[in-house]
């Protein structure tokens, strides 16, 4: 078979799955694998090159054949220069870049569209597209980063249930039920948090966005703080009053009646996937794009 002058790969990976995407003149093949996190180096790289000899094997490729292909590698844990170069020494590729899974996200939801994403889940990042490419911001992770996530959102709740156990704020119905389901016992409380990682604080953002929508003076209070923080993200970027926002991310959509009314109008559905932004990133390198 003779390869396509018009060879684009583009791989998606996170903690829990990976996936990859080849297109080659009009065909389009798409295949899964396992983790591919570059936080844990070699089980990643072996993730992200079963996934290229598969799509190779799907295509009727040599393995070898796909070496000048134009790829872009989105992978989590990808947070140094250093890290994306070891990442891409470590492909059968010659022609890769590698980056985190921020810029594929936000590619993948906006298309080739100017606007921005805020992807808002356990962790969560802001970003926007324009003319000089894609620029993010946050996404550093608990404890110093990540405002308006589940894991924030959760450890802030815990927090104002201290103060509230001081007397230094007013209890509600959502901190006095928390503190009763730890047993009205704040030495419980802090048991948990001492132990507790990002996935656990997250657990309670669902509690705070049903409180909030109720009424909760202490859910509401947490979520316009978080919406204050996705605004100040926009203002920061430079996002315009015509540009889409993608609200991302299993906690990103409920944001959307805590922004406001001029950011809520301009609130769009994404256009796709992270594994589509990747793909969209190998493309615009081949049509001279950034």
């Amino acid at each position: 078979m003779t390869m396509s002058p018009n060879l684009y790969i583009g791989i998606d990976g996170g903690g829990t799955s990976s996936r990859a995407v080849l297109v080659d003149g009009d065909r389009r093949i798409e295949v899964r694998g396992g983790p591919a996190n570059a936080m844990r180096f070699d089980a990643a790289m072996r993730a992200v090159n079963a996934l290229i000899a598969d799509l190779a094997g799907r295509a009727g490729l040599d393995p070898g054949e796909l070496v000048h292909a134009l790829a872009h590698v989105g992978l989590a844990g990808v947070m140094t220069p250093e890290m994306s170069a070891r990442v891409a020494a470590a492909l059968p590729l010659r022609d890769a870049v590698v980056t985190d899974d921020q810029p594929t996200a936000i590619a993948g939801a906006l298309g080739s569209r100017w606007g921005a994403v805020a992807a808002i889940g356990t962790g969560s990042f802001v970003g926007r597209q324009s003319g000089a490419g894609i620029r993010v911001l946050g996404g550093w992770g608990l404890p110093i980063g990540d405002q308006a996530s589940g894991a924030r959102l959760g450890r802030r709740l815990l927090e104002e249930l201290m103060l509230a156990v001081d007397g230094l704020r007013p209890h509600s119905d959502l901190t006095r039920d928390l503190l009763s389901e730890h047993e009205n016992s704040a030495a419980n409380v802090v048991l948990f948090s001492t132990g507790a990682s990002a996935a656990d604080f997250a657990t309670l953002a669902p509690r705070i966005v049903a409180s909030a929508l109720a009424g909760d003076t202490v859910g509401a209070s947490l979520m316009r703080e978080g919406a204050d923080y996705i605004r100040a993200c926009l203002t920061t970027l430079d996002h315009r009053h015509d540009e889409p926002l993608c609200l991302m991310g299993g906690l990103g959509p409920a944001y959307a009646d805590w922004l406001g009314a001029d950011l809520s109008a301009r609130v769009k559905a994404p256009l796709g996937t992270s594994l589509d932004g990747a793909l969209a990133l190998a493309r615009r390198r081949g049509e001279g794009g950034a």
